[in-house]
């Protein structure tokens, strides 16, 4: 029994030294990262070696296997004067395997298969308390306030990973935090979307705009889309929407009225700002609810507020979500009763590529970033 036991500690004592063995391996090899020094245009963007993030004690490490861009990537980018640390690895949709964890972590394994909750809320104030984490005043966004996947390894705190099975691939999994919270969190928490309301889906080829097209039909709604081109019109008739607008060509409120016989939508998703505000309220129907999470346009947009009493009309403002209603949406992904719409997938080393085909609208669905460089693909 004795040397039983001493043979157990060995053991024990040795796969700590290998454990240990690997932290080391890990942290003298640099990763490739794409960082910026200072904002500005898209040739801030560079290619480079950076050390791997040391994690602290509630921390995991996460080998990124795929890390989707969003317009708050170009934001952030730019100009926005939040963001920290300079120089500044961007990137808050990761999903990748943990390859580290933290001493005083219990709730997730090394190897596990994650995506990462982008919101990191301060868990003390009374909104985090009250269970609103994503109202939390204190709150930081992975690739925003730190440090992101742009990279070959990210660092987060433990409680943002939700485990993701083999039945979601890596590339869709890191699609879904951003762009389809937010859309859930508009339509089924804030407006309480039900079965047979209609509702018009504003620029359906964004990363927002298919996941909420998408929800809203798992809702059981009767959805009408706008978007830019005739090919990105078409792709919203094949995943359901009902009518299809080219904003760019018509007065959507008046072809909505015109499919409603002059009764318009019950909610409007909207997510582009001042260039599409008035026509959004135009388009509601008496007792209508517009939800809003973007002004990518623009922040200011006028009301006529004699029309907004006497329609009984809900304006709302909604923000990401929570890391229990991501855990939702990735049960639901995992079932196949949501599909996260991929535009394409690039490497790592592309990401000056990816911004460019963000800004200038040429995607449907998500870019996503892989670090293993598998090259170019499209989603159709």
């Amino acid at each position: 029994m004795p040397t039983r036991g001493y043979a157990g500690c060995s053991a024990f004592l040795i796969m700590g030294l290998m454990v240990n063995s690997l932290k080391c391996w890990v942290r003298k090899i640099p990763m490739k990262a794409i960082v910026f020094y200072e904002q500005g245009g898209i040739d801030k963007l560079r290619y480079e070696e950076v050390p791997v993030p040391a994690i602290d004690s509630s921390e995991i490490l996460v080998k990124v296997k795929a890390c989707s861009v969003n317009h708050l990537d170009l934001r952030a980018r730019r100009d926005r004067p939040e963001v920290q640390p300079f120089p500044h690895i961007l990137g808050s949709d990761i999903a990748g395997e943990v390859v580290e964890v933290a001493s005083d972590v219990h709730t997730v394994d090394v190897g596990a298969h994650v995506v990462l909750s982008p919101c990191i809320p301060c868990e003390q104030c009374p909104d985090c308390l009250n269970g609103d984490e994503n109202l939390c005043d204190f709150q930081e966004l992975l690739g925003f306030q730190t440090n992101g996947g742009y990279a070959e390894y990210v660092k987060a705190p433990a409680k943002n990973a939700v485990l993701i099975s083999g039945a979601l691939g890596y590339a869709e999994a890191s699609a879904i935090p951003t762009a389809y919270l937010t859309a859930w969190h508009m339509l089924v928490t804030r407006a309480q979307i039900r079965a047979g309301d209609d509702v018009l889906i504003l620029s359906a080829g964004s990363g927002v705009g298919s996941a909420g097209l998408q929800i809203a039909k798992l809702c059981g709604a009767r959805v009408f889309a706008t978007a830019s081109t005739d090919k990105k019109l078409e792709r919203a008739r094949r995943m359901g929407a009902e009518l299809t607008i080219n904003y760019t060509r018509t007065d959507f409120s008046e072809a909505i009225r015109a499919e409603t016989g002059g009764r318009g939508v019950d909610v409007v998703f909207e997510h582009v700002g001042a260039a599409t505000w008035e026509q959004s309220v135009a388009s509601l129907a008496k007792k209508g609810r517009l939800v809003t999470c973007g002004v990518t346009t623009g922040n200011m947009g006028q009301i006529n507020i004699r029309q907004m009493y006497q329609k009984q009309l809900t304006i709302m403002g909604s923000a990401l979500g929570t890391t229990s209603e991501l855990r939702t949406i990735i049960r639901l992904a995992e079932q196949g009763k949501l599909t996260p719409v991929i535009d394409r997938v690039l490497p790592l080393r592309a990401a000056a590529e990816a911004h460019r085909i963000l800004e200038a609208r040429e995607n449907f669905g998500k870019i996503c970033l892989q670090p293993d460089d598998i090259g170019h693909t499209t989603g159709e």
